[in-house]
């Protein structure tokens, strides 16, 4: 017999309406109990949410971009009343061997305290995640916490196994080398069921079938690189769930681009590596151990200099927004073939008719900038440009029939790009809003991971600040980037007499293997017609 049950959200430490940036199961999925469900974020930490029970998904009563609070229903769960959960269900399964002697609880049970060990001398380390709590049956090496350094991020593992009793540490807190985190109670059982498989290490290369595995032959999965390097997988954003995997994989999470909100490596992003290094004979040699540090390209290894030996210095940690984006920009100036067109176009009766429509606005709390009429005139321009509003995967290029806006912006802790949907459907006035409200939340760090997805086309203003051009690198997966600089006024020749215009400049990034230079050439000097004649944009 079957029924069907609830699975809720737990104790989530007192947080209310917190996000939901990923759901790793879905309608019709056998689950195991334990297995991770969805994923939570504050603006502190990042949690996952087990199943209570294991069984089959019947229905999903959560997604991406919800809300969640303790008690909230995630998903309906059917259940077997007789079955047991399988003996030898673990998480996937890499390597298999024999659990050591040592994995086995203190034959005398009881309560023992789990400290932070050797962390290379650091001391009063921020506590930025608590990946367990009161009640929860863990075992040895589970993730406990993750600290962060200025120059890394570690997850510090369990000494036993058994059930968390305390909790003596929590987010925001210093950690230090001897600091108790919790307090465990410990069976005093002095060996592990003979069904329970241990992942001795990550992969170092593709064994074959392991011969001492049960009935159905386990197989150890194809290593994705022949070393970890522990500093860049303890930099990558990834959940505890995800770095197991990785580890289990041999993969190093350092050189993986994640998908997921706010650049998180998701499960699928390390299976989607480990299938191109396989396929891919350039994917292998990115994978493979460079000499230098150049990702198989064989550049000289980077500078080790100490700088405080010529003067003062002072060291400042990136901000996490820096580490991922720089980690995106580097991959996308890398990859692909950039070419960088620049041109200028007059915005006079533009500017003149931002003024008058301004000045009425400024009423009603609305403020007209330029950038809300290019972003208007960018939807305009890829409706006549179909590539440019595309994105390559492989050898198939995706025309895109919606027009979402990214626009740069600048906050104390670095640039994000918020996006305005469905630009072709909305009014100046509309875009207008939508772009002050977003640019108040970026200032905030109060955006959603929705604010920042399904962008088609990206526009980076710096007319704030000056300048008369750039290379702005395009934002992958699109095919192209739109820098625009201060306008200036300039003479310009009527054909009988040089005037005054106002003159704005623009530069835009393409990807070569998508847009030619003609075609970026003709895109460019048509955006440029929108924004000369204010009425082709209001019409």
């Amino acid at each position: 017999m079957s029924n069907l049950i609830e699975v809720k959200i737990p104790d989530i430490g007192g947080h209310a309406g917190v996000d939901v940036i990923e759901v790793f199961v879905k309608v019709g999925d056998t689950i195991e109990k334990e297995q991770s469900l969805i994923a939570l974020e504050t603006d502190k930490a990042t949690m996952e949410v087990p199943s209570t029970h294991a069984g089959v998904i019947k229905e999903m009563k959560i997604k991406v971009g919800d809300k969640a609070s303790e008690g909230d229903v995630v998903l309906l769960l059917e259940v077997s009343e007789a079955a047991p959960a399988p003996a030898a269900a673990a998480a996937p399964v890499a390597a298999v061997a024999a659990a050591p002697a040592a994995a086995a609880p203190a034959a005398s049970g009881g309560v023992v305290e789990v400290k932070v060990p050797d962390i290379g001398g650091h001391a009063g380390v921020d506590v930025i995640e608590v990946f367990v709590k009161v009640g929860d049956v863990i075992e040895k090496e589970q993730s406990l916490i993750a600290l962060e350094t200025d120059k890394a991020t570690m997850e510090v593992p369990s000494t036993h196994a058994g059930v968390v009793k305390e909790i003596k540490i929590q987010v925001g807190s210093k950690a230090s080398e001897g600091d108790v985190i919790l307090l465990l109670e410990v069976a005093a059982t002095a060996s592990a069921p003979a069904a329970i498989v241990t992942v001795a290490a990550p992969v170092a290369a593709a064994p074959a079938p392991i011969a001492a595995a049960p009935a159905a032959v386990v197989t150890a999965a194809p290593a994705a690189s022949t070393a970890v390097n522990e500093v860049t997988f303890g930099k990558a954003h990834a959940s505890p769930s995800v770095r197991k995997f990785a580890r289990e994989l041999g993969v190093d999470l350092g050189k993986i681009t994640g998908k997921g909100p706010k650049g998180r490596i998701l499960h699928d992003d390390v299976q989607s590596f480990v299938k191109s290094v396989m396929t891919s004979a350039v994917a292998s040699s990115l994978a493979a151990p460079a000499t230098g540090s150049g990702l198989g390209l064989d550049l000289l290894p980077w500078p080790k200099v100490d700088f405080a030996k010529f003067g003062p210095i002072e060291s400042k940690p990136l901000s996490k927004i820096k580490k991922i984006s720089g980690a995106n920009l580097h991959r996308n100036w890398v990859v692909i073939p950039h070419v960088t067109f620049n041109d200028e176009c007059d915005i006079t009766e533009l500017e003149d008719f931002r003024k008058t429509i301004g000045k009425e606005w400024e009423k009603s709390g609305l403020k007209l900038s330029p950038l809300a009429f290019i972003i208007k005139a960018a939807a305009e321009a890829l409706k006549a440009f179909p590539e440019m509003n595309s994105s390559l995967d492989g050898d198939v290029l995706i025309l895109k029939q919606y027009y979402n806006i990214g626009f740069a912006a600048d906050t104390p802790n670095g640039l994000v790009v918020p996006v305005i949907k469905n630009v072709d459907q909305k009014g100046l006035k509309q875009i207008t809003k939508e772009l002050t409200e977003l640019s108040a939340l970026a200032r905030d760090g109060k955006l959603k991971p929705t604010d920042m997805q399904g962008a088609t086309f990206t526009i980076s203003s710096l007319g704030g600040i000056g300048g008369t051009s750039f290379t702005p690198i395009v934002n992958a997966p699109e095919v192209a980037i739109l820098g625009v600089c201060k306008s200036q006024i300039k003479p310009v020749w009527n054909g009988k007499e040089f005037a005054p215009r106002l003159m704005c400049p623009l530069s835009l990034s393409f990807d070569h293997r998508v847009v030619d230079g003609a075609q970026a050439g003709r895109f460019t000097v048509f955006l440029g017609k929108l924004l000369s004649d204010v009425r082709r944009l209001v019409l």
